[in-house]
């Protein structure tokens, strides 16, 4: 009988807090989007009692999350925590 293999994926968590002046809409969501797009892990973004797939513009939109906003980013995959680390810095320096 052939034996079954079971593959965990890595999972990780990270917390963070929109900086003052920066709301989750056009400009910084795409930046945002795109930095996740970069990774194979799977990506969710909560924020205001709504989850939303990192990957996706509309999604992450939809969340209305504005400064001051903490998000709560989880991923699943083998590179989950290099994007979290990388999700979690990409909305330094973003002036509106």
């Amino acid at each position: 009988m052939p034996q079954k293999t079971l593959e965990m994926l890595a999972s990780s968590e990270a917390v963070m807090t929109l900086p003052p002046g920066v709301a989750l809409h056009a400009r910084p969501a795409g930046l945002f989007v795109r930095a996740a797009m970069q990774y194979q892990s799977r990506i969710v973004v909560c924020a205001n009692g709504r989850e939303a797939d990192a990957k996706s513009i509309l999604s992450v939109l939809g969340l209305g999350a504005t400064a001051g906003t903490t998000l709560r980013l989880r991923a699943e995959g083998e590179d989950a925590r290099d994007a979290l680390a990388a999700l979690t810095v990409s909305l330094d320096g973003v002036v509106e």
